[in-house]
This record gives structure tokens, C-alpha cells and sequence, in this order.
């Protein structure tokens, strides 16, 4: 039986931070637009005859050159059917530039070496907010920053969006405004509130909700110069407390200030105890292993040397005693369903 023994010291940390750090002005978003279309150029690795919709749109595109061709009488295997996305930036404009990341929908083994052919991107809306066109790359990185070589069936094309309409947001006649608070907080919306009030020595900012906060521009100063100020204003911001668990791979990113509170369970062959104490007894005859650690007599038994109280030291003793990402994953679990972690659990 492995027995862990840690003693618990309550921390909370405070941050400073800029206002454009943790909030958002409405109406002032990225949105999103998608298209279909075909890549053509590939060494036969393209959509086989199964992929119904790819000879439709081959013959489509024909005949809209003049070539009266049927689905049936196609069988190339250099053209892929592909849905085509991207992200529109806030006041893009008429011929900006931008990525798009190309995915096959049919049963193409690989997208290297095509070239997209011009799709037109539509919003929600339907209507078409943008053009793309050019050379499919497979072997960089993507706009989501995930190495794409092991999915050949995904690739982007740098540069190769252009914004055709534009939209448009009049910011600058505006007399009120609003922030968005990443997270939900009630006391972070106060912050806002008092330190935007406390820059302009006037009730400029009202916190209507844990989430938005109404901002009335000054009559000496711009919308656009009001805002600019008001999201280099420093707050005192409390980050809200999560635990991210990927099950698949075995990672655990946790705040180092996350308080874990007194519980006594098992896990298998594993039994935590965790008692709050300030000052801990080291026993006779320990090795201390890091600059938190003890082992003592029995190897089974982990103490904590400074009495800490934090996710990050209980993952790491449980490393020390030889558990599994999978076991110190249930055991988290565990103790967030029991009330001992108070952090947001996410599993992804």
C-alpha cells in the first residue's frame, strides 16, 4: 500500500494586467467564412470514383467551360473535392491577404502538390466575403500551429485569400461601447469598472453584468483614441483557476497556485492523505528528493517539505511513487467531483 502524506498552505495570487488582456469590444471579431471547390494536380492521389460529388463538380466545372462532359465518363484520380476555411479579420479590407486552410471530404489519400482552384467564401450570411485560389502546402505548420505532415489530407494555402467585401464597423460615431470579459467574473468586472473610472477621475464605465461592462466615450476625446487608452489601463485581475486534462496523451496543465483541500481517498493501490498543517515534521531518517519533497523511512510515504498546497505538488508526488498519467488523471477527477479541487476540470 502507497501511502501519500501532504500538507496543505492556502495561497491566492492576484494579477496585474492590461484590460486588452482579459476582455473583448463588442462587435470587434474575427468571423468566419467558408467555400467548397476542387484541387486539381494530384499524382492520382485524388477521390476515387466513389466520391459521387467530385465527378458532379468536375462535370460542372467543364460545362461552365464550354465541355459537355457526364460524371460517368470521368475518371480521373488527380482532382479532390475539398471545403475550404477561414478566419476574416476585424476591418479587413478590399484585397488583404490571408490564409486558408483546404480539407478533403471525399477519399483522397493526399492533398500535396494540388493547387486550389478559385472558391468563393461565404459567410453565415451567404454571402461571399472573400476569394481563394493557389498552391496547397502539406509539409509546414497550419494556422493552428499543429504540424500537418502526418495529415496529408489538410493543408493551407499561405496568402491565398483575398477579402472581396468588406465589413463594416462605424466605431468612430459611436458614443458608447462595450467590453466583453473573457471569463465570467464577477469581481474582474468590477475591477474594469473602478480602474477605468479611476484613469478618467469620472463615471465613464458601469460593470451592467459578470461579463460587460458600458463604456461612455469622453466628449474631448475619440472613440477610437477612448478605446486605445482603455485597453492599456492596468487591473487587478484574478485569473480563473483550470485544470486541462488530454487523456489521450497523458498531459496535465495546471496553474502552480491551484488549491487542493483535505481528503483521505484511494485509488487502487494508492492512498492520499492530505491534512492542513503549517509546519510539517520531517521524519528521521528522510531524503529530501527536490526543494518540496521528502521520502522517508518507508518509501511508500511523500511528505511535503514547505507545507504546499497546489495541483502541480500532488501530480509531482504521485510521479515519485510511480503513477500512471492515466492513474493521477482518475484521481484528479476524483478529487474535483469530491469538492477538494475547486479549479474547473476541462478534458479535451
Amino acid at each position: 500500500m502507497k501511502n501519500i502524506i501532504l500538507f496543505l498552505l492556502v495561497c491566492t495570487t492576484v494579477y496585474a494586467t492590461k484590460i486588452t488582456d482579459v476582455a473583448n469590444i463588442v462587435g470587434v471579431r474575427e468571423n468566419q467564412i467558408i467555400g467548397y471547390s476542387l484541387v486539381v494536380g494530384l499524382k492520382k492521389t485524388g477521390d476515387g470514383t466513389t466520391s459521387k460529388f467530385t465527378l458532379q463538380s468536375i462535370a460542372n466545372m467543364l460545362k461552365s467551360m464550354n465541355i459537355d462532359m457526364t460524371p460517368t465518363d470521368i475518371k480521373s484520380k488527380n482532382v479532390a473535392a475539398v471545403v475550404v476555411t477561414a478566419n476574416l479579420k476585424p476591418f479587413a479590407r478590399q484585397g488583404d491577404k490571408f490564409n486558408v486552410i483546404v480539407s478533403s471530404i471525399g477519399d483522397a489519400k493526399s492533398l500535396e502538390g494540388g493547387t486550389l482552384l478559385m472558391t468563393p467564401l461565404k459567410g453565415v450570411d451567404g454571402k461571399i466575403y472573400a476569394l481563394a485560389q493557389g498552391s496547397i502546402s502539406i509539409g509546414g505548420r497550419n494556422e493552428r500551429g499543429a504540424g500537418s505532415e502526418s495529415h496529408p489530407t489538410t493543408g493551407v494555402v499561405f496568402d491565398g485569400g483575398f477579402v472581396e467585401r468588406e465589413i463594416n464597423i462605424d466605431l468612430y460615431h459611436q458614443e458608447y461601447a462595450s467590453l466583453s470579459l473573457k471569463e465570467s467574473n464577477f469581481k474582474n468586472s468590477v475591477a474594469v469598472q473602478k480602474a477605468v473610472n479611476s484613469f478618467y477621475n469620472t463615471q465613464v464605465a458601469v460593470a451592467m453584468d459578470p461579463r460587460t461592462v458600458k463604456l461612455k466615450r469622453p466628449e474631448n476625446k475619440s472613440m477610437i483614441e477612448f478605446l486605445a487608452e482603455i485597453q492599456h489601463i492596468d487591473i487587478d485581475y484574478k485569473p480563473k483557476s483550470k485544470i486541462i486534462i488530454n487523456e489521450r496523451t497523458g498531459t496535465i496543465i495546471a496553474g502552480v497556485g491551484i488549491e487542493v483541500k483535505p481528503i483521505i481517498m484511494t485509488h487502487g493501490d494508492i492512498t492520499i492523505k492530505i491534512k492542513e498543517q503549517q509546519t510539517p515534521d520531517q521524519p528521521v531518517g528522510s531524503m529530501v528528493v527536490d526543494e518540496s519533497l521528502v521520502i522517508g523511512l518507508n518509501e511508500n510515504e511523500l511528505y511535503t517539505k514547505e507545507g504546499t498546497t497546489t495541483v502541480a505538488n500532488l501530480v509531482r508526488s504521485l510521479q515519485k511513487l510511480g503513477a500512471t498519467p492515466k492513474d493521477i488523471i482518475s484521481i484528479l477527477e476524483a478529487m474535483k467531483s469530491a469538492g477538494s479541487i475547486s479549479a474547473d476540470l476541462e478534458v479535451i
